[in-house]
């Protein structure tokens, strides 16, 4: 049991002396208080830049949602500005406030589009109806019922369509 011991001993104190050599060339690091206080306004200052950052995207990106929701509840009053210019009825002074209208939401980022002979993209059209024709090779508008509006890259009304599939 003695050369058991012994051996142990031996086993703690090789630890012990190797943890204490590696203590020794480790030199401690300077306590330099200007350096430790520039080093953490530097990283306050970063924090700070970044959550600037951070609450500007949001405030941006809030402004064109609410811009979005704003728009979407006017596309009704752009369908009946539509049916009455259609109609020969959009004259005088209330062309004047629709021609100011459809400007002013345009300038915002309000897009209509009303293509036909597209490729149908069923994330921008609403197929309502379907024909079959052999002068088509793949499925295509050919019909636009009711105009589709895009606010920016966000669709906030998909255009209803009748397509064409190939026979």
């Amino acid at each position: 049991m003695t050369e058991e011991s012994t051996g142990a001993e031996s086993a703690e104190q090789a630890l012990s002396d190797a943890v204490a050599e590696a203590l020794s060339q480790v030199e401690p690091a300077e306590a330099d208080p200007v350096a430790v206080l520039t080093a953490d306004l530097q990283r306050l200052q970063a924090d700070f830049q970044n959550y600037r950052k951070r609450v500007d995207k949001e405030r941006i990106e809030s402004a064109e949602v609410v811009t979005g929701i704003v728009l979407a509840q006017l596309l009704g009053a752009f369908d009946d500005i539509d049916r009455a210019q259609e109609h020969g009825e959009l004259t005088g002074g209330f062309k004047a406030v629709a021609d100011q209208l459809v400007n002013t939401t345009t300038k915002l980022g309000l897009t209509k589009f009303v293509d036909t002979g597209v490729t149908f993209d069923p994330h921008i059209h609403e197929a309502l109806m379907h024909e079959t024709s052999p002068d088509v090779s793949d499925t295509q508008v050919t019909k636009v019922l009711r105009p589709g509006y895009k606010f920016k890259e966000r669709i906030l009304r998909p255009a209803q369509v009748i397509v064409t599939d190939p026979e």
